[in-house]
């Protein structure tokens, strides 16, 4: 039992940066065991007792499947915003940007910008008119006028693309990173996080989750918070001094890069000139430490392009941030939550203030690493690369700041950022299961609740053990495009149907489910052909890439908007003209909430 609680305890610690590589690319390279840390086993198994707790209460009040899926809609405003920030603040959020805060400098805000700048357009656009039209999935609010087969088939399809692929990022970064964390086995780890996230979903349903939600949410806030004010401190609560600082240590890195690069060139020249049996080997080392003195000297924490340098890829990585947020089917699924309209609102308003408050925060975390944890040898291995690479420069400025007090505290939020994560994941997938394909489109309506709860339950277990095998058949490849290929799928299948469905007269289900699955098929095939995985991951020669651009959003989301509108305007069918005609009383019932979903009492 005891061994079982110290894995358990090393777990949680690794779980910090689960998909953080995202941003940043995958983990390669041999793993480093680190010691036990008996703080971070304390709050990590407290924190595994109040979430079972939670768990168990939220079971004995989950009877019905608006319970399940929706927490009966009995979710304030308030708590429901805090639980949406938690969902988006996770470790990728915290590390991930932090990471590229920390390499790229004021270039890692590109990223902070499109997450946050796809609020205003969920606050003015979506969330209002899908809590008034929906009862527990997006697809609701998609087949809502059109025919309820091939859409929900459409939207169930779309749904549980997204959410395998975010599944796969969570748990091969999760695997990865506690491997290199501790050199616990890869499987195990995985399998620990697919086992616990089963539980909490098949037993408390979206109460529990959303519980889960607000707690990780209040003590990431805590913890970056308190972060970032340490960080302050040191440079007497100066935002400018923080900026020139960082921007002094990295230039005096790049001079020590620099006469390192020199000496290494040196010594090759006497290798080569003498013909040393590793003279080969020595010039090697010189070209590289070379190169990478010559990166450093260029790169400026403070300008502009050195993260994103190409206006296609720009634009189209904005747009897949932006646009995909509101085709997330587990952020959409939040909005089912609340009792009506004005609790939605509130909702998007208030994790919007959440949101963009961590963000703030974890910028001043990527320049605070700059300055107390590049400059400190006891975060670098023996080649002067920081340990377990740039991902890892928030956990290191954790324990610069609070050492191992309050590295056991971030610890116990890391196991709460994934855990979260993959709960939400896990219950739109098996909603979509359960609610689209089996209540709607297999049974046609013919089943009760009971039966429902039931095959989501069932869906719950598979898409755990299917996100274990992923996880551990994905151990070898880049997770970046993974969650690339997530956004740009919800950006280019899942939004411009949903979109098109509440404000176009004209959408047709021919036009809907052809044009919304040609920006799935575009999307995936252009991330397929794209540098990311046609040279990143499928070893294929540099620049040899059929599609030159690393996000394809710009693409194959216009040819979703431009196929769903042609063929819904060639189509002249009768039921096409019926499907128009839905189209005013499904207007007045998104405006004014008239017949919609109330909330059920616990």
């Amino acid at each position: 039992m005891r061994s079982l609680q110290t894995r358990l305890g090393l777990l949680a610690t690794g779980l910090l940066v689960n998909a953080s590589v995202w941003a940043s690319g995958s983990i390669d390279g041999p793993v480093e065991k680190q010691g036990v840390n008996l703080h971070a086993i304390a709050m990590f198994i407290v924190f595994v007792a109040l979430t079972l707790g939670i768990t168990y209460w939220a079971a004995q009040r989950t009877r019905s499947a608006k319970d399940f899926y929706a927490a009966g809609g009995g979710i304030s405003g308030f708590q429901n915003g805090l639980a949406i920030a938690g969902d988006y603040m996770s470790a990728a959020s915290f590390l991930g940007i932090s990471a590229l805060v920390f390499d790229k400098g004021y270039d890692g805000l590109i990223y902070s910008i499109g997450f946050l700048v796809g609020w205003p357009l969920i606050t003015f656009l979506v969330a209002e008119r899908l809590r008034n039209l929906g009862k527990f999935t997006f697809a609701d609010v998609a087949s809502y006028r059109l025919a309820q087969t091939p859409l929900r088939t459409f939207a169930a399809t779309g749904t549980l693309f997204t959410v395998a692929l975010y599944l796969i990022a969570q748990m091969v970064g999760a695997g990865k990173l506690i491997q290199l964390l501790f050199g616990l086995n890869y499987t195990l780890a995985v399998v620990l996080v697919g086992v616990l996230m089963v539980i909490y979903v098949t037993f408390g349903g979206m109460l529990a989750t959303t519980w889960v939600q607000i707690i990780k949410a209040v003590l990431l806030l805590s913890g970056a918070t308190f972060m970032a004010l340490m960080v302050l401190s040191h440079v007497g609560f100066s935002v400018e001094s923080m900026f020139a600082t960082a921007v002094e240590v990295k230039h005096a890195a790049a001079q020590a890069l620099s006469a390192k690069a020199g000496a290494a060139s040196e010594a090759a020249a006497k290798a080569l000139a003498t013909h040393a049996a590793d003279a080969s080997e020595v010039a090697a080392k010189a070209k590289t430490l070379t190169a990478d003195a010559a990166k450093a000297a260029k790169a400026n924490v403070m300008a502009p392009g050195g993260l994103v340098s190409n206006p296609i890829d720009a634009i189209s990585l904005g747009l897949a941030l932006m646009f995909g947020t509101a085709g997330l089917p587990h952020i959409l699924m939040r909005f089912f939550t609340v009792k009506d309209a004005k609790e939605a609102r509130k909702s998007v308003f208030v994790a919007t203030g959440f949101i963009g408050y961590f963000y703030i925060l974890t910028f001043i975390i990527g320049f605070g690493a700059i300055m107390l944890v590049s400059t400190n040898p006891a975060f670098k291995d023996a080649a002067g690369k920081l340990v377990g690479g740039s991902n890892m420069a928030a956990v290191h400025l954790a324990h610069a700041v609070g050492g191992e007090y309050f590295f056991g505290f971030i610890s116990a939020v890391a196991f709460a950022t994934i855990l979260a994560v993959v709960s939400g994941l896990t219950l739109s997938g098996a909603s979509a299961v359960s609610h689209d394909l089996y209540a709607n489109v297999i049974a046609r309506g013919r089943t009760n609740e009971a039966q429902e709860i039931r095959v989501s339950k069932y869906a719950t277990v598979g898409l755990g053990i299917v996100a274990i095998l992923l996880g551990i058949l994905f151990e070898k490849q880049n997770i970046a495009f993974m969650v690339g290929l997530a956004f740009s799928i919800a950006a280019s299948a899942n939004f411009p149907v949903l979109f098109l469905s509440m404000f176009w007269r004209g959408l047709t289900t021919r036009g809907a489910v052809i044009g919304g699955a040609i920006g799935l098929i575009s999307a995936v095939v252009l991330i397929i052909l794209g540098p990311p995985v046609w040279e990143a991951t499928l070893g294929n020669p540099a620049k040899s890439a059929p599609f030159p651009y690393s996000n394809p959003a710009i693409f194959s989301m216009t040819l979703a908007f431009f196929f769903t509108w042609l063929f819904s305007v060639t189509d002249k069918s009768p039921r096409a003209e019926s499907e128009q005609a839905a189209f005013l009383p499904q207007f007045i019932r998104s405006m004014t909430g008239i017949g919609a979903e109330g909330a059920s009492k616990h």
